[in-house]
Formats: C-alpha cells, sequence, structure tokens
C-alpha cells in the first residue's frame, strides 16, 4: 500500500509539473512547434539519468524514494524519460540492435497508435 502511494503521489506532482511547464514554455515561445513538450521531455530524461546514478552509486536512496521519483514523479512528468533510460541502458549493455528497434518500434508504433485511435473514432463518431 505504501508503494502505491508513494507512485500516486508522484504521479500527482509529475502531472501537474507538466501541465504548468507545457503551459508555461509554449506561451513563451509563442510558436507552433510543441517547444513545451520538447522541454518537458529532455528535462525529464535529463532527471532519470540523474537519479539512476544516484540510485546505483549511493545506498541511501530507499525503495520507496526510488518509486517515488523514478516511476511516479518521473511517469507523471514524462514516459519518455523511461523511454531514453531504458534505451540507455540497452546502449551501455553493448545491445544497439535492440536500442535502435526500442527507438523504432516505440517512434513507430506510438505515431501509428495515434493515427489509429484516431481513424477509429472518427469511423465511429461519423458513423
Amino acid at each position: 500500500m505504501t508503494q502505491l502511494l508513494m507512485v500516486g503521489l508522484g504521479g500527482f506532482v509529475g502531472a501537474v509539473s507538466r501541465f504548468l511547464l507545457v503551459g508555461l514554455v509554449q506561451s513563451a515561445s509563442g510558436e507552433r512547434f510543441p517547444f513545451g513538450t520538447l522541454a518537458v521531455n529532455v528535462l525529464g530524461c535529463a532527471v532519470i539519468g540523474a537519479v539512476t546514478v544516484l540510485a546505483e552509486t549511493r545506498s541511501g536512496l530507499s525503495d520507496g524514494v526510488r518509486l517515488f521519483l523514478v516511476v511516479g514523479l518521473l511517469g507523471g512528468f514524462t514516459t519518455f524519460s523511461a523511454f531514453g533510460n531504458e534505451t540507455l541502458a540497452l546502449l551501455r549493455a553493448g545491445d544497439g540492435g535492440s536500442a535502435a528497434a526500442n527507438v523504432l518500434a516505440n517512434v513507430v508504433l506510438a505515431i501509428g497508435a495515434v493515427w489509429v485511435g484516431r481513424v477509429l473514432v472518427q469511423t465511429v463518431v461519423s458513423g
């Protein structure tokens, strides 16, 4: 139960932070390009990199803190950070083929899934 609370609380903080930062960056840029989402993804990746190094090199980072930060906060802030971290882990393990496949699969399948979801709903709504 404590694990669920740590993830949930972190997710709340991460999602609210994402909402605020995307809005701030996007209104400041005044551009059509999604700079807010880009900023969140890059920041989330930098933070997960820092947290994973601390988790690997410091024993003081408890499981609860890691759940709060990595799964909750960063998961609510951007799942792109998990994707970046997992891809880098594959590269660090010397598995460049799997890393490339992960990038390709995530980008192609995720964009394809957005398209499929749109088509399905448009078909039902207009049907």
